[in-house]
């Protein structure tokens, strides 16, 4: 996580102005090393919201603008050492492709909450913009910043627990369970500004993410069944599909946000010949290992006989809870170390495009394959 030096790298943010859960998240997480300055902001299509969020947030005047464009250009108008270096994307789905676009077509690097884009065809032509502008893209999937994933990630690859042959990943909520009169939920169930997919898009894109990265593998078929439990709901809020890998195992995604009771409730459990795992994010410390010939054993972040990955990613002395604000500044110092380091398209640490594809492409096809009385469709 080291930059090198004690200069900050200076970030500029669109949307996550006064309102917004998620805004007020990334910019701890930045904050949270001290390497990383906010310098700059775009933070709603409100003026007067953006100029109240800037002095809140202590930022020039000069330097709160009225539209993403304005600020690209008004940015890559300023000498190389005060411009802002990257941007953060907070912004509801549909904006994460033109704010993207622009950004990396003036020059910026671009860090952008998930999913990447409204479509997978965003996605594709993003990748394109990507490859012509050499600019440096990741994409926040919060829960790979996890040392406890880092660590469950390679002793996946180390054979520790032999072949994979099942994957079994749920993320959980309950808080869209009733109609919910909110600017977070009117985005994430309209269609205009969240996608084709509600609960997939927003929370099964995630456990699709992580069994993905744990395994190293990618899934290649699924089938499943979508639902929109609460009445009037143009978007799916639950659903649950089988899947096959193209290493042979096999696994099964359920995501719901109408589950009662249940806060942020994202596990996994990955069985191979010789042994099994599990996590989960709401006990993120602790990874559970089975093997077939020994008693089960538990790898506790901070401790030692941790793999270097899952060590660098540890901020505290074991027994010093780590969460959610954490894993997230682990992919915003990697980001800016990428940036420092001069790396193009893609930071070492952090998700990038070819992530940001494959999940809008899972999103399409389990649509697709719900549309289709549960088909077994191809991603």
């Amino acid at each position: 996580m080291a930059l090198g030096d004690n200069k900050k790298v200076r970030m500029g943010m669109v949307g996550g102005g006064q309102g917004a859960f998620i805004g007020e998240v990334h910019r701890l997480a930045a904050a949270l090393d001290g390497k990383i300055d906010l310098v700059c902001g775009a933070f709603s299509r409100d003026m007067e919201n953006t100029k109240a969020t800037g002095a809140l947030l202590n930022i020039d005047d000069n330097r709160l603008y009225a539209s993403f464009d304005e600020m690209m250009t008004a940015e890559a108008a300023m000498p190389a050492e005060e411009r802002m270096e990257f941007v953060a994307i907070v912004t509801p789905n549909h904006m994460h492709f033109p704010v993207a676009a622009a950004a990396l077509k003036a020059g910026f690097a671009v860090l952008c909450d998930k999913p990447a884009t409204l479509t997978l065809a965003e996605a594709e032509e993003l990748e394109v913009i990507i490859d012509e502008t050499h600019g440096l893209f990741g994409l926040t999937h919060t829960y790979l910043g996890y040392p406890m994933v880092s660590q469950a990630r390679d002793m996946v690859a180390k054979g520790e627990i032999g072949a994979v042959r099942k994957v079994y990943v749920e993320y959980h909520q309950g808080w869209l369970a009733g109609e919910q009169d909110n600017k977070q939920a009117a985005w994430r169930t309209n269609p205009k500004t969240s996608g084709i997919s509600g609960c997939m898009g927003d929370i099964g894109t995630h456990a699709h993410n992580l069994a993905e990265y744990i395994t190293d593998s990618l899934v290649v078929e699924l089938a499943s069944e979508l639902t929109a439990f609460v009445a009037g709901r143009q978007l799916d809020d639950d659903g649950a599909a089988l899947l096959r890998f193209d290493n042979g195992s096999t696994g099964v995604l359920s995501a719901s946000q109408v589950c009662v009771g249940e806060e942020n409730g994202l596990s996994i459990r990955v069985y191979g010949d010789k042994g099994g795992m599990q996590w989960r994010q709401q006990e993120p410390n602790s990874l559970r290992v089975t093997r077939i010939d020994a008693p089960e054993q538990l790898y506790r972040a901070g401790t030692d006989h941790l793999t270097d990955a899952a060590s660098r990613r540890c901020r505290t002395p074991a027994g010093h809870p780590e969460g959610y604000l954490e894993a997230f500044a682990n992919l915003y110092i990697d980001f800016a170390a990428a940036i420092k380091a001069g790396e193009k398209k893609k930071a070492t640490g952090v998700p990038g495009i070819k992530e940001g594809v494959r999940g809008m492409a899972f999103i399409e096809a389990i649509v697709d394959s719900s549309n289709n009385n549960s088909r077994w469709t191809k991603i």
